[in-house]
């Protein structure tokens, strides 16, 4: 019963959070120079085709009238058409969403390996140079941009090489999950190398605990020490951390999406903010806002089943 009156609590404080955002989205577009009536008809347009569009868009209602619809849209989820690609945005959203759906979770699993492997080497091994290097590295992919590791990867494997698609999605779910690797891999990088380290620390850490020397003295087998004294008090942190960068990962397809000509939700909302297409650019942030509030939830949900002493109040 208290989890589900947790949960209850914590949808129910989404709301202000969600009404707050409205307010962010619909005054940051406002604020970006230029007109969508302009964009679509070009800068020789005449002055009366630009009023025409901008009364059949409703750009000539009142500031607070335009809020209102918008928030009547929020309500309903119903985000009307795009203004410059004429199609309903969910229908928009669900298209491009399994581009940057798979992106995500392509990236997810190469995070999640590389990040455990290397950081329980780094954690585990008593080698000051293995640990040495496992931190350096980790922290030159930590400095280097996402878009230079993926200008790289491109050269290498993809113009070199030959071995990987520089650019688009492909035509079948082969083509399309050969097509992610590369952006897998740029995009994981940066955040496997901020959870080698977050492993590696916490190890290090908890090796130290007098729980574990307990352990050791029980007779009890390493691997099952490392398994269910060590690895297991790794996961909470390592799992808000991943959860935090899986955000990340949504905001940066942006990048790696125009990098590698994916057409994903990034790379959707960047053509819909340079055209000025109000319902589209709204009607996505708001999308991913609900996103990252659930994410969020849920990661919060899945440290009682992590850490049974962690009680959901």
């Amino acid at each position: 019963m208290k989890e589900f009156n947790y949960i209850i609590k914590r949808v129910l404080q989404m709301i202000p959070v969600l009404l707050v955002v409205t307010v962010v989205i619909f005054a940051g577009m406002r604020l970006i120079p230029g007109s969508p009536a302009i964009t679509m008809l070009g800068d020789h347009a005449t002055p009366q085709a630009v009023e025409e569009l901008n009364e059949k868009l409703g750009l000539n209602e009142p500031l607070i009238v335009q809020y209102f619809l918008f928030l009547k849209q929020v309500l309903t989820f119903d985000f009307g058409n795009s203004i410059t690609l004429n199609a309903p945005v969910w229908d928009l959203f669900k298209e491009k969403a399994v581009v940057t759906l798979t992106l995500a979770a392509m990236t997810g699993i190469f995070t999640l390996v590389i990040s455990f492997l290397f950081g329980y080497i780094g954690g585990i091994s008593k080698n000051k140079v293995v640990t040495k290097t496992v931190d350096t590295v980790s922290l030159i992919f930590i400095s280097v941009p996402e878009f230079w590791i993926g200008i790289q990867l491109m050269m290498i494997f993809g113009l070199n090489l030959g071995l990987f698609p520089v650019g688009g999605w492909g035509t079948t779910w082969g083509e399309h999950l050969h097509s992610m690797v590369l952006p897998a891999i740029a995009g994981g990088l940066g955040t496997s190398a901020l959870m080698i380290r977050n492993i590696e620390e916490e190890i290090l850490k908890i090796r130290r605990q007098d729980y574990v020397d307990f352990a050791y003295s029980k007779g009890l087998k390493k691997s099952v020490v490392r398994n269910r004294y060590i690895l297991k008090n790794v996961m909470v942190s390592t799992v808000t951390l991943f959860s935090m960068r899986i955000v990340y990962m949504f905001a940066g397809s942006v990048v790696i999406e125009t990098v590698f000509a994916l057409p994903g939700l990034g790379n959707l909302l960047m053509q819909a903010i340079l055209s000025r297409d109000y319902n589209l650019v709204q009607g996505l942030v708001y999308i991913f806002a609900v996103i990252v509030l659930v994410m969020n939830l849920l990661t919060d949900i899945s440290y009682s089943f992590i850490n049974p002493r962690i009680k959901l109040e």
